[in-house]
Formats: structure tokens, sequence, C-alpha cells
């Protein structure tokens, strides 16, 4: 059993957690508002699943996914994830978080300052690009015609294997992206984000579609740099 710990539990933490459970592993679950505030969600996810603080939940995760708005990544522990595999599923949006010059100019990405925040630990980024409600959803055994997959971009392989892993336990092939620095082919608005998921691609909310493992490798090798679309995002 891996031991999964979220910092942020908001709608993908708390639907990786199901996955990760109903896969057989162990959750503990962090947000910014302190672990008393968690006691419900914990309750839905059972028995599998404990509330901590971020710190807490850094030091019990044999990996950790960070799952907040971009605008707080600077308060995610540092010392407890040394030498840890953070999942990083965040995405800038520039309304929400304020302008980031060095995202703007597209010069760095999510995960690379993420990376930076956390210089000893082993970011992979993974889950930015999909609805949560489809996520819930699209998960299949191996071998299942209508698997869908996942994309990941790290620059450490041996992270990337572990979260490969990880991703087949709770349903998902995966599609590997190659260095951190490509995690910006998933991100907000490029051909990989979100809409290939979607039954309907302008409702989200009626359903999903499996995405076998050439769509979104395909999906990701079309995106395009800000700079480059027609009009940004």
């Amino acid at each position: 059993m891996t031991t999964w710990a979220f910092i942020g539990s908001g709608n993908i933490g708390s639907t990786v957690a199901r996955l990760a459970i109903d896969a057989g592993h162990g959750v503990v679950m962090s947000n910014s508002r302190g672990p008393e505030t968690l006691t419900e969600l914990v309750d839905q996810l059972g028995p599998q699943a404990r509330a901590a603080t971020a710190a807490e939940a850094a030091l019990a995760g044999d990996v950790v996914v960070v799952t907040i708005p971009l605008k707080a990544y600077r308060d995610v522990p540092v010392a407890e994830l040394a030498g840890k595999i953070v999942i990083d599923t965040m995405n800038y949006y520039p309304q929400r978080d304020g302008d980031v010059a060095e995202l703007d100019d597209e010069s760095t990405t999510t995960s690379e300052l993420l990376q930076a925040h956390l210089p000893e630990s082993r970011v992979v980024k993974a889950f930015n690009n999909i609805f949560f409600g489809h996520l819930a959803a699209l998960g299949r055994p191996t071998g299942d015609p209508a698997r869908s997959a996942l994309a990941i971009a790290g620059d450490d392989a041996a992270a990337k294997q572990t979260v490969t892993s990880l991703l087949n336990s709770i349903g998902y092939d995966t599609v590997d992206l190659g260095a951190l620095a490509q995690g910006w082919r998933t991100q907000r608005d490029t051909a990989a984000y979100g809409v290939m998921y979607a039954a309907d691609p302008q409702d989200w909310s009626k359903g999903a579609k499996s995405v076998d493992t050439s769509t979104v490798a395909a999906a990701a090798a079309s995106s395009k740099r800000y700079r480059d679309m027609p009009s940004a995002g």
C-alpha cells in the first residue's frame, strides 16, 4: 500500500484520493484551513483516509500531490518534502493567481516554479488537464479497451516511473511528455487541456469519453505556446 498525501483537498485532490483508496492505497488529506475542516471529506473517504496539517501530510506521504491555487505555491512545505516525489496538478489562471511574469513570457512553467521552490524534491506534472468529473469516471483496469491515458512530465526518470505505476493502479495509462519543461503542453487553452476527455466539449458536465495514449500524445504534440496562438487565453 502506498500512502498518498494531499496538499490541497479540492475537486482534483479529493477525486484522486478516492481513486487511490479504491485501488487499496491510504491517503492523508490537508488544506490551508486546518485538519478540523476536513472531517466531512475524511468521513466520506472512509477508514483509509485521515486529515493532517500540510506539514504532517508532507512527512506522511510516500507520494505527495500538490493541488492548490498556483498563487499559494510558496506555502508548500519545503523541508518535509525533501527527497519525495511531488505530483503537481497546478494551472496558471492570471485572473485568480495574479500576473506571474515568467509564466506570461513562457520562460518557465508552473511545475518548474514548484521544483525551484522544492529543490530537493522530485516534481512530476500530472492531473492538471482533466476535469475532476471526467477523472472520476474514466478509470479502467489494465487491458480494458476503453482505458484512458493521462500525461506526465518530469526531470527524474525514477520518479516518473513511480508515478506511472501509481496511475496504472488507479486505472490510467500514461503518456510521458519528457522533461518538466514540457508540462506547458497540457496547460490551459492548449490542445491537450481538458476538452478531449469531454463527451460534450461545450458542456463538461455531460459525461466523459475515453482517450487513449495515442490521442493524448497527438494532442500534446499539437499544443501551441500562447505566443503562437491566434489569441492568448
